[in-house]
């Protein structure tokens, strides 16, 4: 139990860190990226201005670059063979490339070696564009699409005066984001990963450090239960002797007097409270032994239809009085089924003879008592075979179902789900006796269903419950068969 809260605070602490570097890792990628972003849009809008100063002044060379259109001195042109003598194909990847475009939106000159079609529009402010470039294979019939290309770009209108020269794109590689942004995520990835070991490593040491005085009082307290329920058990023993062998002196006597039936009635009060206080002190020694798991049960082969027809046969004999019709239903197997020693051990499971006994012996007796004179318990045991749902639960595996049904009182639904707490009891008027003799095997302290679902779960299976007030209670036991015929 402390190993498995340990490990839940450990990975707690590394969850939490994990939130917050991730947070912070976030931060940081967004805040380089952008910043990456601006410096490239700083670059691309210094090129434009540059550009575009040395195409409206004509200082900027020795050559005319805007001059006059059919002798109007009032309209002018580019002189692109002046203005761009060169149209030198590229190969490096951070080169900036340049493209001018008529005032109509057509391209006139790139330094690009194929053109992106991508359509002209003013923008200063910088965009990111994904170009898919195709070629032809070598008999030219097919299309071959090549990695899209990422660019970065801006588009300046020129103009003079009032006229549209044209428009000035200047696009840059993507790369220079890309590589140092992944770069970036790798080295946020790794350091990020290690801290986590690292806050892992630290949280288990931290939470077994804070766990240890916890496990400490906890082991404390468990040795206490035990030990003072063992050393209850010695005086109430002999208590229980004491009023026997008193009772019987007394039924030896010739003459029975006033004094001596007060006295017998007196002892038989101590001997029925010893009893229930003996098996208080029991049950609370087996849910000590199953809560510290120093509980030194084996399991074996336990045919479990012998084993309630054992039960059963025991609690016909102690409600007589009641006449209540107690039987038990073994459902067959199916027909198809062929195997030998698969039909001889069809209800045959792995598990402590003993504990099911008293797991069995708990529920029919409770169903017993609570069941009013004239009423009917049942009790089925069926093979679940295959992948079967039961109650929303999926079985992948046989398993054996035990239902132990009755007529009696029914349990409130609010009480449904506090049912198997210890020493929990549903309503003060359910504890009197509904008939007329109060049976030994009724617990009465409200442990026998903690007890129930602690022997559940001891043999790795689900117990639970249905009920109707008034109309009766239905407990279904689910265990697995873990054997192989």
């Amino acid at each position: 139990m402390f190993q498995a809260t340990r490990r839940r605070l450990a990975i707690w602490y590394t969850a939490v860190t994990a939130v917050l570097l991730l947070l912070f890792a976030s931060g940081v990628y967004l805040y380089v990226r952008s910043t990456l972003i601006e410096r490239i849009d700083d670059t691309l809008n210094h090129v434009v201005e540059v550009v575009e100063r040395c195409l409206t002044t004509s200082p900027c060379a020795s050559r005319l670059i805007i001059e006059p259109v059919n002798s109007d001195a009032d309209k002018f042109r580019i002189n692109v063979e002046a203005s761009f003598p060169d149209n030198a194909d590229s190969t490096e990847d951070d080169h900036i490339d340049l493209e001018w475009f008529s005032p109509t939106g057509e391209l006139i000159w790139s330094t690009l070696s194929e053109p992106l079609n991508i359509p002209i529009y003013a923008n200063r402010t910088g965009e990111t564009v994904r170009v898919v470039k195709a070629k032809k294979d070598r008999d030219d019939k097919f299309t071959i699409p090549h990695s899209p290309l990422l660019l970065r770009q801006v588009t300046q209108r020129v103009e003079v005066g009032r006229q549209v020269l044209g428009y000035l794109r200047v696009s840059h590689p993507w790369f220079e984001v890309a590589k140092p942004s992944r770069q970036l995520i790798f080295d946020l990835a790794l350091g990020i990963g290690l801290m986590l070991v690292s806050v892992a490593a630290s949280g288990w040491f931290l939470s077994g450090k804070a766990m240890e005085p916890v496990g400490e009082s906890y082991q404390r307290l468990k040795q206490f239960t035990a030990d003072a329920s063992h050393e209850l058990r010695s005086p109430i023993t002999l208590i229980q002797t004491n009023v026997q062998v008193a009772l019987a002196d007394l039924e030896l006597a010739e003459a029975e007097t006033t004094t001596s039936v007060q006295y017998r009635q007196q002892l038989k009060i101590v001997e029925r409270l010893t009893q229930r206080l003996g098996k208080l002190v029991n049950d609370l020694l087996f849910l000590a032994r199953q809560d510290s798991g120093i509980s030194k049960d084996t399991f074996a082969l336990c045919p479990l239809d012998a084993l309630l027809m054992e039960v059963v046969e025991e609690q016909q004999l102690l409600v007589p009085e009641k006449q209540i019709a107690l039987t038990l239903d073994l459902i067959d197997p199916p027909a198809s089924e062929t195997s030998p020693k698969l039909l001889e051990n069809w209800f045959t499971l792995l598990g402590n003879w003993d504990q099911l006994v008293r797991l069995f012996t708990n529920l029919i007796a409770n169903a017993l008592h609570y069941t009013p004179a004239g009423g009917r318990v049942k009790v089925e045991l069926a093979r679940i075979e295959g992948m079967n749902r039961v109650s929303g639960r999926r079985y992948t595996s046989a398993q054996l179902q035990v239902k132990v049904s009755d007529t009696g009182v029914g349990i409130p639904a609010e009480a449904l789900p506090h049912l198997f707490d210890r020493f929990y009891r549903v309503d003060p008027a359910r504890t009197h006796q509904t008939g007329n003799t109060a049976k030994a095997s009724v617990t009465g302290s409200g442990l026998g269903l903690a007890i129930a679902a602690a022997i559940v779960e001891y043999h790795q299976g689900y117990i639970q419950v249905e009920s109707t007030q008034g109309v009766g209670t239905t407990f279904a036991v689910i265990l697995p068969i873990t054997l192989e015929f």
